[in-house]
């Protein structure tokens, strides 16, 4: 073998040997962050170093402090491990290296982008015309769907934002819940829009957007451009807005629905959980993961867009230098704030070829009954589940705040699985999130066994 194959094939074996090992070490364990730091510290050497060596010290560096959030007993955070297919491809997609700028640039990864959007916007009842940008999570789709919202809006009131700023625009408000995800906020500074702009409406007991508040603060500003911000999937409960209601109160009022659907969005993809998302399709833009529910590799996200000439107003540019194939349309970097691209659609093209849809549809299925399991195991042993499990989020309260996030902590250390806290209702609670393919009935029991035994010690 040449030198190359012999490097990739060592990483490659190596990557393979932890993910295999994920289902039995433990999910983290405390790490001595000053001895990682002095692990990664070696002194850059003036002649370098031998490929395969590298490897071998990265490996030896890094391995005390990965955390299997890869694994089937990692619900801390909603992220799922990714799938082989799209492990591998991702591997081809590092070999490849390939920019995802545009058509001249890597035809192949703009076209993997344009047939695993197509696929994305049929799973998630999205209008087949919107546009999609392969960004790098939740966080930069919601960017992405405001600077349409805002672009569209101020160009309606014959304001051109791109080239006049926001210096003298016309007012312009953002409408979202108390119990929005804080990357609304931070879009918003992004934007230069700023937090004052944000008017909030109350969430009902489920977390949802109470629309019958919405129609108040809708009302209480009648001349102003409007941009609401709805939700599918609570970031705490998992609930789901009242999309259909949000979107025809808004658009009475020539406004712009924005949907964070960072991981909800998915439930569009199983028609027993669809009725959650009903509407969704009468929205404006749509921001979604795929390091989520699809379980593909990081960072991987969609922006999607009802308006693609918006869209690409509002992120593309142009240059001297730069060159468009002939006969291509808007794609690539014009429906992000990326130049240089990762070919995310590779991965995101070979996870749902490996699923398919009814592979989709169970993966969601089974994570929502595998929550449902976490809930009632948890119920049955006396503690308090807070929240009607409605997709793949448990809240879970074990007494006071403190004796809470003592038991967090615990389950933490114990290494059987990893969870989180958080604080919902002015309350601390453990916070369950399942969105994991590898995850098992025998995963959640024994995770469950693993926080009541925390739970119990004196």
């Amino acid at each position: 073998m040449d030198e190359l194959t012999q490097i990739l094939r060592h990483a490659a074996e190596q990557a393979a040997g932890y993910r295999r090992s994920l289902s039995e070490r433990p999910v983290a364990r405390p790490v001595d962050h000053t001895a990682l730091r002095v692990a990664f510290a070696a002194p850059l050497d003036r002649p370098g170093t031998d490929p395969r060596t590298v490897i071998d010290e990265l490996v030896a560096a890094a391995g005390p402090g990965l955390v299997g959030s890869a694994g089937p007993r990692f619900f801390g955070f909603v992220v799922g491990g990714a799938l082989p297919a799209a492990t591998a491809a991702d591997i081809l997609t590092t070999g490849w290296d390939q920019n995802a700028f545009n058509a001249v640039l890597s035809p192949a990864a703009i076209a993997a982008e344009e047939a695993a959007g197509g696929r994305l916007k049929e799973l998630l009842g999205l209008p087949a015309t919107a546009s999609v940008g392969f960004v790098t999570g939740g966080q930069a789709a919601n960017t992405a769907g405001l600077a349409a919202a805002r672009q569209h809006l101020f160009a309606e009131a014959g304001w051109d934002v791109g080239r006049r700023g926001l210096a003298g625009a016309p007012r312009l408000r953002v409408v979202a819940g108390e119990e929005r995800h804080a990357t609304v906020d931070r879009s918003l500074r992004l934007l230069g829009l700023g937090t004052d702009c944000l008017r909030p409406v109350r969430a009902d007991d489920r977390g949802a957007l109470d629309t019958e508040d919405l129609r108040r603060v809708l009302a209480a500003e009648p001349d102003a451009l409007t941009i609401v911000c709805a939700q599918a999937g609570n970031v705490n409960t998992g609930a789901c807005d009242d999309l259909r209601t949000i979107c025809g109160l808004t658009h009475a009022v020539g406004g712009w629905v924005h949907v964070d659907g960072a991981f909800g969005l998915w439930a569009a993809a199983s028609p027993a959980t669809r009725h959650l998302v009903d509407g969704v399709e009468r929205a404006d833009s749509w921001a979604c993961d795929g390091h989520k529910w699809l379980n593909v590799p990081y960072d991987c996200g969609y922006a999607f867009c009802s308006r693609p000439a918006v869209h690409a107003d509002a992120l593309s540019y142009s240059a001297s230098y730069l060159t468009r194939a002939e006969a291509t349309p808007a794609g690539g970097a014009d429906y992000t704030a990326e130049s240089s691209r990762r070919a995310r659609g590779f991965a995101t093209w070979a996870a749902l070829r490996e699923l398919g849809r009814d592979g989709v549809t169970e993966l969601v299925d089974r994570c929502c009954a595998l929550a449902r399991r976490f809930a009632d195991g948890l119920s049955a042993a006396g503690f308090d589940v807070v929240n009607e499990v409605a997709l793949n989020q448990v809240l879970v309260g074990f007494g006071s705040d403190a004796r809470t996030d003592a038991v967090v902590q615990a389950v933490q250390e114990d290494g059987t699985c990893w969870v989180g806290a958080t604080t919902w209702r002015g309350r601390r609670l453990m916070r369950i999130s399942v969105s994991g393919h590898a995850t098992t009935e025998a995963d959640v029991d024994r995770s469950v066994a693993a926080m009541v035994r925390q739970a119990r010690r004196p």
